[in-house]
């Protein structure tokens, strides 16, 4: 893998590098890969794991299932952050990938309802549980890893490699679903179809546990891991201790997650069941606007290291609050409105995701960092991402007045953050 020159303040090149930055962001790629298929392909396969006989209510259990597995992103983000701030990040991000893989290449063998009665909705479960807590402590381990190999005024251009590769491996599970329900029949994506994205999601776990294999350890990590390893109740020493991050993590993280499982999950069933919208056409726009989502992270990412974090917030907060409804009304059939909608969307959501790494690590210091992005984080992604693809089905257009509220409250939390641009870690 090669490396990118960068020109720096002081008229020197900085090399980016590319290897361990892709090592590290891979993971999360993996795992919201497989997030994602299980969102999209959720109206395929839900009457083939749960009892075929009422489609709404199989996939309502599905679907409740997906929101049931976020419940436990805030144990894996406790228990992997923990574990990360006092054995190490690379260990930790290791495991979480074996996690995650493991769970994809289950469900991509799982047992049909008709073969094994309720056992098969329960290994789901199961395997969504294991994917659950997995992606809780990636998340906030990978991006404790960025932010702490990162040098201070490149730290957005680091943090952005974060969502270069989710994107990246969005677009390839948006690609699939234009692959497959343009050459395969309804029946053929719900009787088997459904399988190969998961079997994918596997392979591209290998992969990602071969990148990281050479991954060096945070200096960081290697200064502080004596003072964690004495910290006792780390939890509760983030409340105590820094109660405003907390608070600003969470407000931030309301509208980020939000903002993620609109454009990347709940809007493909909505569209598609409530809106009449034609699958290959949902599933083309969103890979156009995935592609835009990819090619404008770094941008960003230099863009926060020139002006600053809290800019970017700002205007990413207020525009998805005022654009946001009016948006809704283009979500019905033809390919030109849902582009609109999702090029708009994702363009506007990759102001945070391209900084989202170096604005958590930032919040806390090395040694409560895992725990305190782990925990925090993944509850409020539990609270509201697990629950966007039932308040979607909910409250229908009026879902979209719910995003707009999270937008203002994230702005008016985001007025609370100092500017951290340029500045060490602590």
């Amino acid at each position: 893998m090669t490396e990118t020159g960068q020109q720096t303040s002081t008229g020197t090149r900085h090399r980016l590098p590319v290897r361990t930055l892709v090592a590290a962001s891979i993971g999360n790629a993996i795992e919201w890969y497989d997030w994602t298929i299980y969102a999209t392909f959720s109206i395929y396969f839900a009457t083939q794991i749960f009892p075929p006989g009422n489609e709404a209510l199989a996939l309502i259990s599905t679907l409740a299932t997906y929101a049931l597995a976020f419940f436990f992103r805030p144990l894996g983000g406790f228990l992997l952050g923990r574990f990360a701030d006092v054995r190490g990040r690379r260990t930790a991000i290791m495991l979480t990938i074996l996690l995650m893989a493991g769970g994809s290449l289950v469900i991509a063998i799982l047992p049909t309802f008709a073969m094994v009665g309720w056992l098969a909705p329960v290994l789901l479960l199961l395997a969504r549980i294991a994917q659950g807590m997995s992606l809780g402590g990636e998340v906030s381990n990978a991006s404790a890893y960025l932010g702490e190999v990162a040098p201070p005024p490149h730290r957005g251009r680091y943090s952005s490699f974060f969502y270069i590769s989710t994107g990246g491996a969005v677009l390839i599970a948006s690609v699939l679903g234009v692959i497959l329900s343009g050459s395969l029949s309804e029946d053929q994506v719900s009787s088997w179809g459904w399988r190969i994205p998961f079997v994918v999601g596997g392979l591209l776990g290998l992969l990602g546990l071969w990148l990281r294999r050479a991954m060096p350890e945070t200096e960081q990590y290697e200064t502080n891991k004596d003072k964690a390893q004495t910290i006792r109740n780390p939890l509760l020493l983030t409340l105590r201790e820094h109660p405003k991050a907390v608070g600003q993590l969470v407000g931030f993280t309301l509208l980020s997650t939000l903002c993620y499982y609109t454009f990347f999950s709940a809007l493909t069933p909505y569209a598609t069941k409530s809106r009449g919208a034609d699958p290959f056409d949902v599933f083309l726009a969103l890979a156009i606007a995935t592609a835009l989502f990819v090619l404008l992270q770094y941008p960003m990412g230099a863009l926060s290291d020139r002006f600053g974090r809290k800019p970017q917030l700002l205007f990413w907060s207020a525009a998805t609050a005022i654009l946001i409804v009016p948006l809704s009304a283009l979500v019905r059939p033809g390919i030109v409105g849902l582009l609109v909608v999702f090029c708009v969307g994702l363009g506007l959501y990759t102001m945070m995701t391209s900084i989202a790494p170096a604005i958590m690590s930032e919040l806390f210091p090395t040694e409560v960092r895992g725990l305190g992005i782990g925990a925090w984080y993944n509850l409020t992604v539990a609270l509201f991402g697990g629950t966007a693809p039932l308040m979607i089905q909910w409250l229908g257009g009026a879902f979209f007045w719910y995003v707009a509220a999270g937008a203002v409250l994230a702005f008016l939390t985001i007025l609370t953050l100092p500017e951290t641009k340029g500045t060490v870690l602590r």
